[in-house]
């Protein structure tokens, strides 16, 4: 007997077959193309070295609220691993496993299902309904988004509010919602020593030594202290390199990473100054080499975050946490555009991991809070 499953959960199956590993979309931009063409929308493919994206739109009034997520997912890992194939997804104990149920494809079904139901009851709505969805989020993320934001912008295409389907609940479905993510700075730091023979230490300069007083004062520093959404920006090294493997010789230079999460209290350039100051004040031969992988942005409350709630306790009982906390989105480029961006999906345990799952019961609900925000939005 053929098991009839509800349409988000069919949808999300649908997509979690289509092994969309990062940049690849595989065919699911076509599968949600033809759910929705029926349903009179517009798409535009924007094509970036092969990347897939697509904007999608039903209207052409404002206000304009736009879907947005990736269809591309994470590798699988050791599939041996997994206790039922990735992309073949299954049931069991009231959770459907499979490589994107979490992250994101039930999001993209539930964006589909949601509009289909509120256009079925509202065909004339007000303001339009929009999709931005790409292949190149779980990657570099350099073609994707932020070439469709780039391509809007310079056309004076508006987006009033947004959300984005990330996995962002804890515990249960609806426990939070994220209204911002910090910034994301990274370097790279070479500092450059003489290398010598470890018996005669008056001839070389050891670089792991010379940093050890510099890097004792970065990481005692209090960089912020954060503020009513933001946590207090952290800096993390995340790798150290020096030697040559031999046991007697004093190395060169050393290669260390670190990262900062920060906070709308301490701007990317605010950082740097310091971390210079910090070097320059040790006297360290050093190069540095810096990339901004995101500014801070954030809603406050306010039309979007109000509509969030409310669609969310409607739903499914819960009146969500506001945070700012993790790693960064694609928020980061929609926010340089639009003026209200939200992320709100799924239960985030089991993304990036073996076995990622997803609640079967909380699938339908995810699509009722989405169709309750776009209620909430156009015709308020």
């Amino acid at each position: 007997m053929t098991t009839v499953h509800s349409p988000t959960r069919a949808l999300t199956e649908a997509l979690i077959r289509r092994a969309s590993v990062t940049p690849k979309d595989e065919g699911c931009l076509e599968l949600i193309e033809e759910r929705l063409a029926p349903l009179g929308f517009r798409f535009e493919r924007i094509e970036a070295n092969g990347v897939s994206n697509l904007w999608a739109r039903r209207g052409t009034a404002r206000p304009v609220l736009c879907f947005a997520g990736h269809t591309d997912v994470v590798p699988t890992g050791p599939i041996v691993e997994w206790e039922s194939h990735p992309f073949d997804p299954v049931e069991r104990d009231g959770y459907l496993y499979g490589r994107g149920t979490a992250d994101m494809k039930t999001s993209l079904a539930a964006f589909v299902t949601a509009i289909e139901a509120f256009v079925a009851a509202h065909p004339d709505h007000p303001g339009s309904i929009a999709l931005l969805l790409t292949s190149d989020e779980e990657g570099v993320a350099t073609h994707g988004t932020k070439i469709v934001v780039e391509t809007l912008a310079a056309r004076g295409e508006a987006m009033d509010f947004c959300v984005v389907g990330e996995p962002t609940s804890v515990d249960t479905l609806g426990d939070m919602i994220k209204n911002g993510r910090r910034g994301s700075l990274n370097a790279l730091l070479r500092v450059i020593g003489v290398q010598g023979h470890v018996a005669y230490p008056q001839l070389a300069r050891n670089p792991i030594h010379l940093i050890a007083p510099a890097l004792a004062e970065l990481t005692a520093i209090e960089w912020d202290s954060g503020d009513e959404y933001f946590p207090p920006t952290s800096f993390q090294i995340s790798n150290i390199h020096s030697g040559t493997g031999a046991t007697n010789i004093v190395p060169g230079s050393l290669e260390m990473r670190f990262n900062f999460r920060f906070s709308p209290a301490s701007p990317a350039e605010m950082l740097k100054q310091r971390v210079h100051q910090v070097l320059d004040a040790h006297h360290l031969h050093y190069e540095i080499d810096w990339q901004l992988s995101g500014n801070p942005f954030l809603t406050p409350r306010g039309k979007l975050v109000d509509a969030m709630e409310g669609a969310i306790e409607a739903a499914t009982g819960i009146k969500p946490e506001l945070s700012t906390t993790g790693g960064t989105s694609d928020g980061r480029f929609i926010a340089t555009h639009c003026p209200e961006v939200v992320e709100f999906g799924p239960v985030n345990a089991s993304i990036h991991k073996v076995n990622e799952r997803i609640a079967v019961s909380a699938i339908e609900p995810l699509s009722v809070a989405y169709r309750g925000i776009i209620e909430r939005l156009l015709l308020a």
